[in-house]
């Protein structure tokens, strides 16, 4: 998970802090100490870690702090705020044309992810109601171009293409004017990258920016490569008119000191970072979000909007109703499952909880895909009748039901265990709410 070495670090310096009723200038003079070596450890750039702890530690041992009654909750208070400067204050925002199509150029090292960066983009706005189309301007690298054609069949996005024989200026040039003629309002084009920064490649980015002059030049960076992914910006940055970065791999770094350091060695905003692998996890980055992970404070709006995104409020509604009323079935149970699994990975989602980086056990949970998989396959092996009324499930109905799912008796009826004591706790909830409601209260959900 994203910053969570560093997040734990934090937390144990603040946590001493926040014990002391009064912080004396040797209290502050030892937090920033461990703050500093925490920021080292993430593979923060040293000349950011040392800016960063100057400006906290004036900060700290200020009367704000030293005069207040609770100093350890203002001094979490001001490294929130530089850690949210730190990373560029406000959400950078995507940069319009005029009139026509707007031009995203996506450019990097090769493997740093821009094709399928390219891909997640493009469903990104599209779910912004944007009109996006993707176009293949890696001629070099074998099967680039059946790659973003494949994601674009997935996605249902279309992919513009003129092979790997002509000049990727005149491809994105014939991209513009098919973006014109089908009214699409936003291009896309993942571009060709190297192993290593080189002239030729440079070159040939300038050309195809100078031939449609792009609104962004996005820089895609692997996150995993630590300060190499700041040396890379800042290669990138010298000879291009960068507009901003995607982070890639956030996910599986669990330093982030890419994250800390592009914005303030660059003055290049991270506008996007990809948090897994398939095509929905890329995300807006919110400095300030990202900021209140970090510290372990979770990060509510960015739940709320993958709730909205991936739940049918509709349907969530209904299933409310239906809660209040005990009257919970496997078939509910398997949409709640199918809502959970599409908002994401579940450590992720916790994550995003204040204060589940201390919640007892929440950092040891695993998601084991192949035993949703099971309950899922158990559950669509019943019949409608079977989901709706569980207790008529009996033991010639299990075997049916373990043999249809390619599961075992014992799976089966771990499952109907598991169903039956929730629907017990749903009553007691549904009896609570009528006692409740005799009383004049209602409910807390």
């Amino acid at each position: 998970m994203a910053f969570e070495s560093l997040s734990e670090k934090l937390q144990t310096v603040f946590k001493k802090l926040r014990g002391k009723g009064k912080l004396s200038p040797q209290d502050v003079d030892e937090a920033m100490r461990e703050v500093r070596m925490a920021l080292l450890e993430a593979d923060v750039n040293f000349k950011v870690v040392r800016n960063f702890v100057a400006q906290v530690k004036e900060r700290a041992t200020g009367s704000e702090v030293m005069e207040s009654l609770t100093p350890g909750q203002q001094v979490v208070k001001i490294v929130n705020e530089e850690l949210t400067a730190l990373m560029g204050d406000n959400p950078s925002q995507i940069t319009n044309a005029g009139r026509g199509p707007t031009v995203i150029l996506m450019v990097g090292l090769q493997g740093s992810g821009k094709t399928t960066s390219s891909a997640k983009l493009a469903r990104y706005f599209r779910k912004q109601g944007r009109r996006p189309m993707l176009v293949a301007c890696d001629i070099y690298r074998p099967a680039a171009i059946k790659q973003l054609q494949v994601l674009g069949q997935q996605l249902d996005i279309p992919v513009f293409s003129l092979g790997d024989q002509v000049a990727p200026a005149d491809i994105l040039k014939g991209a513009y004017a098919e973006a014109e003629r089908q009214a699409l309002d936003l291009l896309i084009a993942d571009t060709a990258g190297r192993l290593h920064i080189d002239e030729a490649m440079m070159e040939e980015l300038t050309a195809i920016s100078e031939a449609v002059k792009p609104q962004e030049i996005l820089l895609v960076v692997d996150g995993m490569t630590g300060q190499d992914a700041v040396k890379v910006t800042e290669s990138f940055n010298e000879r291009l008119a960068l507009t901003g970065v995607v982070l890639t791999k956030l996910d599986g770094d669990a330093r982030g000191g890419a994250a800390l350091s592009v914005k303030a060695v660059t003055g290049q905003p991270i506008k996007f970072v990809g948090m897994g692998e398939k095509t929905d996890a890329l995300e807006q980055f919110y400095p300030d979000r990202m900021a209140s992970r970090i510290l372990g404070m979770g990060d509510i709006l960015s739940l709320i909007d993958k709730a909205q995104e991936n739940v049918d409020i509709k349907k969530a509604q209904e299933m409310e109703q239906r809660l209040r009323k005990a009257e919970l079935t496997l078939d509910d149970f398997l949409e709640q499952m199918q809502q959970m699994k599409n908002m994401g990975p579940l450590d992720q989602i916790l994550g995003m909880l204040p204060g589940a980086g201390r919640m007892k056990g929440i950092k040891d949970i695993q998601v084991n895909e192949k035993d949703m998989a099971h309950v899922e396959a158990i559950i669509r092996s019943m019949t409608p009748e079977e989901r709706r009324r569980p207790q008529i499930i009996n033991g010639s109905r299990r075997r049916r039901i373990a043999a249809g799912s390619g599961t075992g008796i014992s799976d089966v009826n771990r499952l109907l265990k598991q169903f039956e004591q929730m629907q017990k706790m749903m009553k007691q909830f549904g009896q609570m709410g009528k006692n409740m409601g005799k009383m004049g209260m209602r409910m807390p959900f």
